[in-house]
């Protein structure tokens, strides 16, 4: 399976997969940028990120810990 941009709900469970002890609420949109490029799924360039993506990653992995299983 290979990750890009718009995919922000599947990088946001990796990302939530691979960084278990993180406390959400501190985690930066600049460590998740750097996390899901670290990410050997993660296929996209670089450069099309911005804020709203990043956001939209950091939201779904907050909402999936709050109401998810």
């Amino acid at each position: 399976m290979s990750l890009n941009w718009e995919a922000t709900y599947a990088i946001a469970m990796e990302l939530r997969r691979t960084h278990r002890d993180v406390n959400i609420e501190e985690v930066t949109l600049q460590q998740i940028y750097r996390w899901t490029l670290e990410l050997s799924e993660f296929e996209d360039d670089p450069a099309l990120a911005n804020d709203d993506i990043l956001y939209a990653i950091y939201q779904d992995w907050y909402e999936e810990l709050i109401h998810g299983k």
